[in-house]
C-alpha cells in the first residue's frame, strides 16, 4: 500500500502561482504511476497531469504550458508547479497513485489505487 499526504495548497489571485506537494509513504515509489486530479463543487473529478517512473508526463488540454508535474524518487514526493492561475482552477486537488502496469494517461480515476486526502486550491479574480 502507498499513503499519500498533499500539501502546498492555499489562496491566490488571478495569474499566481502555487507549488503543490505529495509525500509518500508505504510501497515502494517508483513502481507507481502517479498523477495530480482536482475537484470543484458540483463537479466530477478531472484528471490533471499524470507522470511515469521514468518522468513521462501528459497534462489536460487547460492546464498546458502553465502546470508542471514532476517526481523525486530520492523524496518520495510528487510535485505539481502552477503558475498562471486562473479562477477556473479552483477545486481540491488530490494526489493519486496507480499500477504503472495500466499506464493511466487517459486520466481515468477509476486506474488510481491510492489516494490523498486533498489540498485546497483557490483562485480570486
Amino acid at each position: 500500500q502507498v499513503q499519500l499526504v498533499e500539501s502546498g495548497g492555499g489562496s491566490v489571485q488571478n495569474g499566481g502561482s502555487l507549488r503543490l506537494s505529495c509525500a509518500a509513504s508505504g510501497d515502494t515509489y517508483s513502481n507507481y504511476f502517479m498523477g495530480w486530479f482536482r475537484q470543484a463543487p458540483g463537479k466530477e473529478r478531472e484528471g490533471v497531469a499524470v507522470i511515469d517512473s521514468d518522468g513521462g508526463a501528459r497534462y489536460t488540454d487547460s492546464v498546458k504550458g502553465r502546470f508542471t508535474i514532476s517526481r523525486d524518487s530520492a523524496k518520495n514526493t510528487l510535485y505539481l508547479r502552477m503558475s498562471s492561475l486562473k479562477p477556473e482552477d479552483t477545486a481540491m486537488y488530490y494526489c493519486a497513485a496507480a499500477y504503472s502496469v495500466l499506464e493511466p494517461w487517459d486520466f481515468h480515476p477509476s486506474d488510481f489505487v491510492y489516494w490523498g486526502q486533498g489540498t485546497q486550491v483557490t483562485v480570486s479574480s
